[in-house]
């Protein structure tokens, strides 16, 4: 957990952050209420922090009451650090096509203060609809890119994680540790985590994920495939569709050694 008390922690650039990250792909657009609704700031706060950010190029909006949307710089920004991670490009045409194989949602997640963003989708060809996008963010501890994400942590990562949620009221410290090693078990035995449809978020979406732990990151993401239970059933995630995505990863591991 980041100690906001620390002299060097920048309180307003913090802020500023915040309302860049408020922003989904399915927004057509905040207000500075929206804004403050989403982030916890004060209105007057978000006013202030959206004018300078249009003013550097990282919102924009077309009229003086229209909303705002993420400017040409974010979008720069985002840009660069996508280049950044040769993994995903790498990844790109094996989980495309695992995409098509499967008719499942194939995706990238990363963890986002306690809980699990995603950041790179690959659909099935010709899907008329799916059922989550880029800049979604799934519960840590009910999800199956959560509980593979819990697997592959280090000691320090996990007491970081464990201060998040405990402050933000997701578990008690005591219950994480068991729900690690449990999360452990699972990927060490079938290559992949899974949560069963009564312990999940959902009890329309079925997935399995695998961790995987980039050289450019400082920290593990992962791969994930999902459907709803109505279009690929769990028997074919644990016996087909999971071990071949752990092959896939296990195989970007390889490349990358």
């Amino acid at each position: 957990m980041t100690d906001t008390s620390d002299r060097r922690f920048a309180t307003t650039l913090a802020r500023g952050l915040s309302i860049l990250r408020a922003f989904r792909p399915t927004d057509s657009g905040l207000g500075n209420q929206d804004i403050s609704e989403r982030t916890g700031i004060p209105r007057p706060t978000v006013s202030r922090l959206t004018f300078t950010l249009c003013a550097l190029g990282y919102l924009t909006h077309g009229r003086k009451h229209d909303k705002y949307r993420l400017g040409p710089a974010a979008l720069a920004l985002g840009n660069i650090a996508a280049a950044s991670f040769s993994f995903v490009e790498s990844a790109g045409p094996e989980m495309q096509k695992l995409a098509n194989d499967t008719g499942t949602l194939i995706g990238i997640a990363i963890h986002d203060s306690g809980r699990m963003l995603l950041t790179k989708t690959w659909r099935p060809v010709d899907s008329a609809s799916i059922w989550l996008e880029v800049g979604y963010r799934l519960p840590m501890l009910t999800s199956s890119t959560g509980r593979a994400y819990l697997s592959a942590v280090t000691d320090a990562e996990f007491d970081q994680l464990a201060a998040i949620l405990t402050e933000e009221g997701e578990t008690a410290a005591h219950t994480l540790a068991p729900l690690r090693q449990e999360a452990i078990a699972d990927v060490q035995g079938s290559g992949f985590a899974h949560v069963p449809r009564d312990r999940h978020y959902s009890s329309n979406i079925n997935s399995v994920a695998v961790p995987y732990r980039p050289h450019e990151f400082g920290s593990p993401v992962v791969f994930f495939s999902g459907a709803t239970y109505d279009e690929v059933a769990t028997d074919d995630f644990r016996a087909t569709i999971g071990p071949a995505l752990a092959r896939a990863v296990a195989g970007l591991r390889d490349r990358a050694l």
